[in-house]
């Protein structure tokens, strides 16, 4: 099972819309998804569900069993200062250590406004998801400018899209 993560908690934001994309994708080739969404989680889940309340949190453990049940994952970021959403590195803070992602495989796409397409967001988030023994897949797709290539259902430029497609193809036999 590949689960799509939306790494933001952002209501409607361009990653959980790029995710719905790559899902298309996943049923073009009849592969198997779920679709974790960030926005999904409690309001308060670093209150209710970290720490001494580890397990306490029923909306919290949903998505966090999402994670344990799937063995490929691809990560949808948008570049929050020049990072990925601390609130993607909260949720990570709060599953199960230190097996969550132990020799599983992850994949990356990255979303900004400005020109280097969340480069140093990936490379923090692939900084961590190595530390926690995830083999991630070298090609990670940077979506630079997405105000101006992504009219909020699709890409509108025919180079991402491509690029889009043979991420796919590569994560699919990674």
């Amino acid at each position: 099972m590949i689960t799509l993560i939306s790494g933001t908690n952002r209501p409607e934001s361009n990653s959980r819309a790029i995710v719905n994309l790559y899902a298309t994708l996943l049923e073009q080739h009849g592969v198997a998804y779920q679709i974790l969404d960030l926005a999904e989680l409690p309001a308060d889940f670093t209150v209710t569900a970290l720490y001494d309340n580890t397990g306490k949190n029923e909306q919290f453990n949903k998505l966090a069993s999402m994670i344990a049940n799937s063995d490929k994952f691809v990560f949808v970021v948008p570049e929050y200062n020049s990072s990925f959403p601390g609130v993607l590195k909260a949720f990570i803070d709060g599953l199960e250590y230190p097996n969550t992602f132990k020799h599983k495989k992850g994949a990356l796409i990255g979303l900004s406004s400005g020109m280097q397409g969340s480069g140093l967001s990936l490379s923090h988030l692939s900084d961590v998801l190595n530390y926690l023994g995830m083999h991630v897949m070298a090609m990670r797709l940077k979506l630079a400018h997405i105000e101006n290539n992504f009219d909020g259902k699709q890409l509108t430029n025919a180079l991402y899209q491509e690029l889009l497609e043979q991420h796919v193809q590569q994560f699919l036999k990674f």
